[in-house]
């Protein structure tokens, strides 16, 4: 049993906080008992599993279970005490392509939290992987992973920037606070043509001019006088996908039930994070 907050593999768990270290390791932490079985469902295999003498039988008995004192691993929690199960996964990445109906890519969103429930709602909504674009928050931080609900596992991001979305053939729908074209609008405009990707800025500086430069059609999300003048950047995207994917209709509802993903491991997370 570990006992020791000096312990070398506690150590580098403890450096798994910092995007540098996941950067450098291609690695990452997945703190409680849901979030580990939702990466063993997806068939991810720890490198490593630290259980405290409580953690449940399945996950304890793991063949790369390793005892820990509880003190110690609330020492390396991100989340500070209470967790009896952390485990250390490699980062895997989906290949950039266009084979889906619906995804949808984001630009600038710095927000771990943001990014981690967007990853939850193109599970539920879409058939495509969120593609993450220059200044968006490292998926396999502490904060994303939580807040994707196991989703990082089930379907891994993809990366590109404006130039690589550009060059796909797709069709890249940007959500504008500043389009005159309603969201709905967009659902008789060749929608069956193209896979579509829904473009998604942050909440308060919206798309980046590249990609707004790039984008096939803008919408806006219409909103209620008097209310708030933007939705939060996750909100937005969950709106978008649900909207566009109930046009799609087979095309996404046949494909989120029944699609495969290509992804390939990697160690180098995008852009900006802490």
């Amino acid at each position: 049993m570990i006992t020791s907050n000096q312990n070398e593999r506690v150590k580098q768990l403890r450096k798994l906080q910092d995007k540098k270290h996941r950067a450098a390791t291609g690695l990452f932490a997945a703190e409680g008992e849901d979030l580990v079985r939702a990466a063993l469902a997806a068939g991810s295999e720890p490198v490593e599993l630290f259980c405290v003498e409580s953690a449940p039988a399945d996950l304890s008995g793991h063949p790369c279970a390793l005892a820990i004192e509880g003190a110690v691993l609330d020492s390396s929690s991100a989340l500070g005490s209470g967790s009896r199960v952390i485990g250390v996964f490699e980062q895997v990445w989906a290949e950039l392509s266009a084979d889906f109906a619906l995804a949808v890519y984001l630009d600038a969103i710095a927000d771990p939290g943001n990014v981690g429930t967007v990853l939850r709602s193109a599970l539920a909504l879409a058939d495509g992987p969120v593609i993450l674009g220059a200044g968006c928050a490292d998926p396999y931080s502490p904060k994303a992973v939580r807040a994707s609900m196991g989703a990082v596992f089930a379907r891994p991001p993809a990366r590109a920037n404006a130039q690589e979305l550009a060059d796909l053939p797709v069709r890249r729908v940007a959500l504008d606070g500043a389009a005159e074209l309603p969201l709905a609008g967009v659902a008789g405009a060749g929608l069956d043509v193209l896979p579509t990707i829904v473009c998604v800025g942050a909440e308060r500086e919206g798309l980046t001019p590249e990609t707004l430069a790039i984008a096939d059609v803008a919408a806006a999300i219409p909103m209620l006088p008097g209310g708030p003048e933007s939705l939060n950047a996750a909100i937005a995207a969950s709106i978008a996908l649900y909207e566009i994917g109930r046009a799609l209709g087979d095309q996404v509802q046949g494909a989120v039930h029944g699609a495969g993903k290509t992804a390939s491991a990697s160690g180098n997370p995008p852009s900006t994070e802490n």
